[in-house]
């Protein structure tokens, strides 16, 4: 704040008058008056030195708390989530505009839809001209345009094909509002590679609201929430391994960490505006519970709609152990280059107990390297049976040469199409709520997890219900592994009594054909 305006409000609670005007209302004791004055004006003094606008109204003071901390974060990636009502959607509105004096600005604001983009552009021509003067709306090109040049562009990502409009673009501030809508992490990590600036005073961030729930709640919970205590800033990891990023050899800065992330909680006690009048609050404690606990509490452990509700930790989840040389391994695969290729192997005990034992989960891969990749980790692996491949893999899509399923088998990785008759998602979805239950002979589950494949152990229990058909999951949301594991389950394994040896010696001979399809 400028001495000049600092004097001229100190005067003014003084007594002195900055401005003389006309009242017809009766005059106020002068003791009175001076004791108003200078609590309006401690007001503004103190508003002012923590905006620095001179001699503008506040239009937008952010809460004390989150929505603060939000907007003072030096972290590369911020996601600001959970409970309902917390100033989210004002709070990334206004993030950007810091930076709408600089002429090299150039941001980029997502929502998954153009519906639910409508609503938040309502939101800036309501605030945005009250704060930038001469600040303009272009409809056509769906961008804010300052005096300064600096540009703000509002759109919409509904699959992650969108992506590709980006190409060749480059922001220096990227945000997405309610990220859990996104199925996968595809987009999230696709933008950061349009995130680059040539100013050296202008940073690049990426930020993000969300609630808890929604398709994308396992990745985002994964990415921000899991890694670190609440609040706190951490190093980015990578989201299919979990190493921390790091810059590559040869680099000046070899062997540290790229950027850090932060998660920052947002709850309704933050947000005077609606926690006051406890109206709101009152809505929300009339929700199911599942509901409430997500939107009015914040909480991330809360999965609303799940399809696989049996998962549970302590009972699906085991350290690994030697799988014993006699019992029939085999692998199943959802292949797919724009998201993600998943790849599950499975063993069977003598007990027809499913043991998950190993997993890849990656992102452009093409199918003959990850043909090569599932080779590489077999090699010590013994006989495996057979592999499951999603059959779409043997259409040619009008090219003359082999298909996808032909060039991996060429590469020695050998396949068997998956069951995609009618009603095959369906019977496939029955038979991994059968292999989750406990069975009633051997008290135990039907199938189980290795603790290292991390990636299905935690998509399984979020994959969502399809609201419009419940006998089915989401399929907006992640579910490549859950695809992988459903394939192969289908292809109803089975321990053979010709594969048994008391003795767990490794076979030499041929193995037998599998005596339910052969291979």
């Amino acid at each position: 704040m400028s001495n000049n305006v600092r004097t001229k409000l100190e005067s003014y609670a003084s007594g002195q008058s900055m401005q003389k005007r006309r009242s017809p209302k009766r005059k106020k004791s002068k003791k009175v008056v001076q004791e108003q004055k200078s609590t309006i004006v401690s007001s503004i003094v103190d508003k002012i030195e923590t905006n620095p606008v001179e001699e503008r109204n506040i239009v937008f003071a952010p809460n004390e708390g989150p929505q603060t901390d939000f907007l003072a974060a030096g972290e590369r990636e911020v996601l600001y989530g959970g409970s309902a009502g917390g100033g989210k959607s004002y709070a990334m509105l206004a993030d950007p505009l810091r930076y709408m004096g600089h002429p090299q600005f150039s941001g980029l604001l997502l929502r998954h839809t153009t519906e639910e983009l409508r609503e938040l552009i309502f939101k800036s021509q309501e605030l945005y001209p009250q704060i930038w003067k001469g600040i303009k709306w272009y409809e056509r090109k769906m961008q804010w345009v300052a005096p300064s040049g600096a540009r703000l562009w509002m759109s919409y990502l509904d699959r992650d094909e969108d992506v590709m409009r980006y190409q060749g673009l480059a922001f220096s501030w990227i945000g997405f509002d309610e990220l859990t809508q996104w199925g996968s992490p595809f987009a999230w990590n696709y933008m950061r590679s349009r995130l680059r600036s040539t100013a050296a005073d202008l940073p690049i961030f990426m930020r993000a609201t969300t609630n808890p729930g929604g398709i994308g709640h396992s990745w985002v919970k994964k990415m921000f929430i899991d890694r670190s205590p609440y609040g706190k800033a951490f190093d980015a990891t990578d989201i299919e391994t979990g190493e921390v990023l790091k810059y590559p050899a040869g680099h000046s800065k070899a062997g540290k960490s790229l950027f850090k992330r932060r998660f920052i909680p947002a709850r309704l006690s933050d947000n005077p505006y609606l926690a006051e009048s406890g109206d709101y609050e009152a809505m929300l404690l009339s929700l199911p519970e599942q509901q409430r606990r997500q939107l009015l509490e914040g909480d991330w452990d809360i999965k609303e709609g799940a399809a696989f509700t049996e998962f549970n930790r302590d009972i699906h989840v085991v350290e690994p152990f030697k799988i014993p040389s006699n019992w029939v391994k085999f692998r199943a695969c959802d292949y797919g280059y724009g998201s993600y290729s998943a790849v599950v192997w499975i063993a069977v005990s003598p007990s027809e107990q499913l043991v998950v034992y190993r997993e890849i989960y990656v992102s452009k891969v093409l199918a003959t390297d990850l043909a090569d990749m599932v080779l590489e980790l077999e090699s010590g692996d013994g006989n495996i049976r057979y592999g499951v491949l999603d059959s779409s893999l043997w259409h040619k899509r009008g090219d003359t040469g082999p298909s996808l399923a032909e060039q991996m088998i060429m590469r020695g990785c050998r396949w068997r199409p998956s069951d995609r008759s009618r009603g095959s998602r369906v019977s496939g979805k029955n038979e991994v709520h059968r292999r989750l239950q406990v069975d009633e002979f051997t008290e135990e589950p039907r199938m189980v997890f290795f603790s290292n494949c991390t990636n299905i152990i935690s998509q399984l229990p979020a994959i969502p219900l399809d609201k419009r058909n419940p006998e089915d999951v989401d399929t907006r949301a992640e579910d490549h592994l859950y695809d992988a594991l459903r394939y192969g389950i289908m292809s109803r394994p089975r321990f053979s009594i010709f594969d048994y040896d008391p003795h767990g010696r490794p076979s030499s001979s041929m193995p037998v054909a599998d005596a339910t399809f052969g291979y």
